[in-house]
């Protein structure tokens, strides 16, 4: 039970610290006049991915990468499904979606499924960990040459612009030391509850690491930034799937259980489809399909419980 609390106050200082590094990031990024779903994909879901990040490149020097790799995974699962069926119950209609982010997001699942194909031997080299880093990259680069035609010079406020930059870099670091903890008390409670530290990963600290997209993106619909909160959870699991796994591999080549490719990480693609399925149907995420990813979720838990167990 110790453990416990202690994973329990690590995880509340990863979900409070990256919530303020995503506001002084939206405040920096406003800056600059990029668009809601600019801002939302690039600028907010960079930050976003920091607490699973950290968790998994600690989770790598601890010698302890597929729990890592799970909270990577499971983190995406629940961006894809629970977070986007809470932020839809949370808007007041539905989410609506422009058609020129279903274009520009046409090959999202495709790159979603990246690490299916190059980790599908149970391993993860360095050659892969950086092709992995560089289509995450190509991916941004791509969404800002559809979405961002021109970007403005920087405001003259440059005094709030050093104090926002202050306290972004201070929220990391808090955060960076939180995921240190959350990786320790976590496998710690694995062990002391005779619990997969993957599903631990995957379940809990997932969860957890989700929860700043989450809070951000209710907070968005309800002001109206729809753009903004599909940009955050979009470009936040793109970077997981991508970036962060390769950054693990780079950092530590490391072999897994396979089931957690086949298993974990094509959930994950399932979870992608099923959801842009519901973006073209209409062209707007209605509280019925906020239900079934919902229960794409709960299905998802269920699996993961029985072949982690």
């Amino acid at each position: 039970m110790l453990n416990l609390f202690f994973l329990a106050v690590a995880l509340f200082f990863v979900i409070k610290s990256a919530d303020y590094a995503i506001k002084y990031a939206s405040r920096l990024a406003c800056v600059f006049n990029l668009p809601k779903y600019v801002v939302g994909f690039i600028i907010v879901a960079v930050i976003s991915i920091l607490p699973e990040t950290f968790i998994s490149i600690n989770s790598a020097l601890r010698g302890i990468p597929s729990f890592g790799l799970g909270t990577l995974f499971g983190t995406s699962v629940a961006d894809l499904s629970i977070v986007f069926a809470i932020i839809i119950f949370a808007s007041a209609r539905g989410i609506r979606v422009s058609s020129k982010i279903i274009e520009s997001n046409k090959w999202y699942p495709f790159f979603i499924a990246l690490p299916i194909l190059v980790g599908f031997d149970g391993h993860y080299s360095r050659t892969e960990g950086i092709f992995l880093i560089i289509a995450g990259l190509f991916f941004y680069y791509f969404t800002i040459k559809r979405n961002c035609q021109k970007i403005s010079l920087p405001s003259n406020d440059h005094r709030n612009a050093l104090k926002d930059t202050f306290f972004l870099v201070f929220s990391m670091i808090v955060l960076l030391l939180a995921a240190h903890f959350t990786v320790k008390y976590g496998v710690a409670f694995a062990e002391s509850a005779n619990l997969s530290p993957v599903f631990i990963g995957i379940l809990i600290v997932g969860l957890g690491s989700a929860l700043p997209e989450l809070f951000f993106g209710v907070r968005a619909v309800r002001q109206g930034g729809n753009e903004l909160a599909l940009g955050d959870v979009l470009g936040t699991v793109i970077s997981d799937a991508t970036i962060a796994v390769g950054i693990l591999a780079l950092i530590n080549p490391f072999y897994f259980s396979q089931k957690i490719i086949y298993i974990t990480a094509a959930l994950m693609v399932v979870a992608s489809l099923l959801l842009f399925a519901f973006m073209r149907s209409g062209k707007i995420l209605t509280k019925k399909e906020g239900a079934l990813l919902f229960l794409f979720y709960l299905l998802f838990l269920a699996t993961e419980y029985f072949i982690n167990k």
